[in-house]
């Protein structure tokens, strides 16, 4: 796995830099062993840290990336129930629903496999957000502390419980709004999942062999699979079991499709080329009412990164709206409204319209602010929620760019 890795870094320094088909070779390489997908993803990180990962810091976008690669987005396009994925890894469980193929919510919480570790019989690290459940719960739990199975196995439950509350299976206590990463949102009250998948390293706990040895990986990781597997509360709906679990959120990007994006479209040369710009996709019914456009810009880049919205991202919808002088300048508006955090950092703004609207449409969002040094509006590319888009330097004389739109790939 080392030469992998070792391979893969050449071909880095060798001028492929590109991380999605960095991944997606590893996963070629590694043939028949996905389990090393994690080990492999660890080598390169410490080698090169961020790019050989899927926006590691975007809790809320790898919530998204991780039910994409479980398969629930395909799952939910003809299905009108929601379905919920928790991808329940170390530290966190990343939450996603769908219904229709689109993305409802997503959510985390800090409840993980690894937050309670133990070393030769002892508890040798409890992180703070499950101290304090295991206090509210009355659960004593202190680092030195013998490794009680059976006090560790109630505070799997509690941990397992409050996942249930996360899916909105059952009612919320006081304990859980606390639950969230960076003080974040759990799920609206609205979404309740007839069917929900589970991914991440926890997944392949859940119905695991339950006579080893607990504490095999030197923390609660196979109490909590355990524990997710007797919770009544999921036991109520249906469970899809996706192709990937452990490395739902690791395996590589491949290339989705490539177009031309020309005449119609509106850009300043020196932003391009531009390379794995995140899209957010609007549907059409958002698209059309200038507030919830907005909104939805808003929403969205929120499920990025919180804490960190200055960065370059694609915004796309079909833009069938877009009909009128009105609904041109109702529709630039809503997105200097609604990307006003992008607009106003470093990075540039990418609008992405299905139908021939970019010219017309980024000509008005450069009179209503006044430059248009910063914004790139192409159309003629269908794009999805997770995926990233290349975008090429001009070609035919200016009039048209290349356009790469990259997903998520995963074997069945």
């Amino acid at each position: 796995m080392r030469a992998v890795a070792s391979g893969l870094v050449h071909a880095f320094l060798a001028g492929d830099s590109d991380p999605a088909s960095l991944r997606e070779r590893g996963r070629h390489a590694l043939g028949e062993n996905p389990r090393w997908l994690p080990s492999l993803v660890l080598h390169l990180r410490q080698e090169f840290g961020a790019p050989f990962t899927a926006h590691q810091h975007d809790a809320l976008l790898e919530a998204v990336l991780a039910a994409r690669g479980v398969g629930i987005d395909s799952w939910s396009r003809d299905n009108p129930q929601v379905i919920a994925n928790l991808d329940v890894g170390g530290g966190t469980t990343n939450i996603a629903a769908y219904r229709f193929g689109r993305l409802l919510g997503a959510s985390c919480l800090d409840i993980g496999g690894r937050l309670v570790r133990v070393d030769s019989g002892k508890i040798s690290y409890i992180s703070h957000q499950i101290r304090r459940l295991a206090a509210a719960s009355g659960i004593p739990l202190e680092v030195g502390d013998r490794a009680d199975l059976e006090r560790l196995r109630t505070l799997a439950r509690v941990m397992a419980r409050q996942l249930a509350m996360g899916v909105g299976l059952i009612s919320r206590d006081e304990m859980h709004s606390t639950m969230y990463t960076n003080m974040g949102r759990p799920l609206g009250s609205e979404i309740i999942p007839a069917a929900i998948s589970f991914s991440g390293g926890v997944a392949d706990l859940i119905d695991a062999d339950r006579s080893s040895n607990p504490f095999r990986f030197g923390d609660i990781g196979p109490l909590l699979g355990a524990a997710i597997a007797d919770e009544s509360a999921f036991g109520l709906v249906k469970r899809y079991h996706g192709a990937e679990t452990i490395g739902a959120t690791v395996v590589g990007a491949g290339v989705h499709t490539m177009e031309i994006s020309g005449s119609t479209i509106e850009y300043a040369r020196e932003l391009l080329p531009i390379r794995n710009v995140p899209i957010l996709r609007v549907p059409d019914e958002q698209a059309a009412d200038p507030a919830r456009l907005a909104a939805a810009i808003k929403e969205q880049l929120a499920l990025l990164n919180p804490d960190d919205l200055s960065r370059a991202v694609a915004v796309c919808f079909s833009g069938q709206h877009i009909n009128s002088f009105a609904s041109v300048q109702e529709t630039a508006q809503a997105i200097i409204d609604g990307a006003a955090t992008i607009l106003n950092g470093p990075n540039p703004l990418v609008v992405v319209l299905e139908n021939d609207r970019a010219k017309v449409l980024g000509q008005s969002l450069a009179v209503q602010r006044g430059r248009r040094d910063d914004v790139v509006c192409i159309d003629g590319v269908h794009t999805g929620l997770g995926d990233y888009i290349d975008i090429g330097a001009p070609v035919g004389a200016g009039q048209a760019v290349p356009v790469v739109v990259k997903t998520l790939v995963f074997n069945d």
